[in-house]
């Protein structure tokens, strides 16, 4: 074959444009589609980042997030490989699928954190009046919260163990929608109610009711994780990596953009976080934009621990409880629920001097 230099001028010209053609034309390596179960909360905020920041397609994948109405509800369509992965809170069904071997923690998710706001206590201001101001008054209390067997649940279990008071002393009604318990409250109907920070807050603005406690001053826990169905740990583990590899680039971001505190531990808040929160904003608050949206989602962000380990000890405490409440099976143990092949290694000890 002659070499392509020695070819007329206008045969290269045609060669170099069918080149040029052919190479338009290719089609582009195509994405692997991953689906993931979650809930539209503030808790999520790592995942919705790395989404809009285009973490996975750099890691190759297609992202298609499912929201659902509660953790239960995306946990259950996890199990049912309805989804390939999970990015949502622990609860007594979570804990008991991942007993049974139908899915695995295996990264975290949101933490309470003591020095960080997560999850709050607020009462009525009757309630408030008539002298639920401290987590011990909520004995003999009527409380709201979003549903049984999750996480706040078990947080109010902490609380009336820490504070020393039955546990069955509290009337806990599930009301399954924010907008009904924040009514129910303002209206003086429920004494008090356990809520995510987004809608506590919210509330004490507007004057619908008056803070009790974060639960981050009392306890410390992990509240949820990153799960994958037994089939995706069977068969997609090369595309775990990957989506762990977006994940944790994306807390990376979120911790320098929410969770910096300054001498006096107040949180650093600059043009960075108020970016950051914009990106998060367009899942938490679709359609809406500006600076009053993004100091919403700043004001609702939880800590997230920092290469998104899962707190083991914590787990087991968890799963503890849960089994003793008769919420889950005896048999459920933490190293059934987390799967610790994807977990980060520790950070060394510090070196003494």
């Amino acid at each position: 074959m002659r070499d392509v230099a020695k070819l007329p001028r206008m045969i290269r010209r045609v060669l170099a444009l069918l080149f040029l053609l052919v190479s338009f034309g290719a089609p582009a390596t195509a994405l692997e589609t991953v689906t993931v179960a979650t809930t539209r909360d503030a808790s999520n905020g790592a995942l919705f980042l790395a989404a809009a920041r285009g973490y996975f397609k750099a890691e190759g994948i297609e992202l298609a997030m499912r929201a659902y109405p509660s953790a239960q509800a995306a946990a259950e369509a996890l199990a049912g490989n309805v989804t390939d992965l999970g990015v949502t809170a622990f609860t007594a069904i979570a804990f008991d699928l991942a007993g049974r071997g139908a899915i695995k923690a295996i990264s975290a998710q949101a933490a309470e954190k003591n020095g960080y706001e997560g999850n709050a206590i607020v009462a009525s201001n009757v309630s408030h009046t008539r002298g639920l101001r401290k987590f011990e008054n909520l004995a003999n209390k009527s409380v709201g919260l979003i549903e049984l067997a999750g996480q706040y649940h078990y947080q109010l279990g902490q609380i009336a163990a820490r504070k020393q008071f039955g546990f069955g002393s509290m009337t806990l009604r599930a009301i399954p929608s924010v907008d009904e318990i924040v009514k129910a409250v303002a209206d003086n109907k429920l004494d008090a109610a356990i809520l995510p920070q987004m809608p506590a807050r919210q509330m004490l603005l507007a004057g619908q009711a008056r803070l009790v406690g974060w639960y981050s001053e009392l306890d410390e826990q992990q509240l949820g994780a990153v799960f994958a169905s037994a089939r995706t740990l069977q068969t997609r583990r090369g595309m775990i990596e990957k989506f762990l590899r977006a994940y944790r680039r994306a807390i990376a971001d979120y911790t320098v953009a929410f969770l910096r505190v300054d001498a006096y531990h107040k949180r650093i808040i600059d043009d960075k976080s108020l970016k950051t929160a914009a990106a998060i904003a367009r899942y938490l608050y679709p359609g809406r934009a500006g600076e009053s949206v993004n100091r919403a989602v700043i004001d609702a962000t939880y800590f997230v621990e920092p290469q998104a380990r899962l707190a083991a000890p914590d787990i087991e405490r968890q799963i503890k409880w849960y089994k003793d409440q008769g919420l889950i099976a005896r048999d459920v143990e933490a190293g059934a629920v987390i799967d610790a092949a994807f977990m980060p290694p520790p950070p060394p000890p510090k070196s003494r001097r």
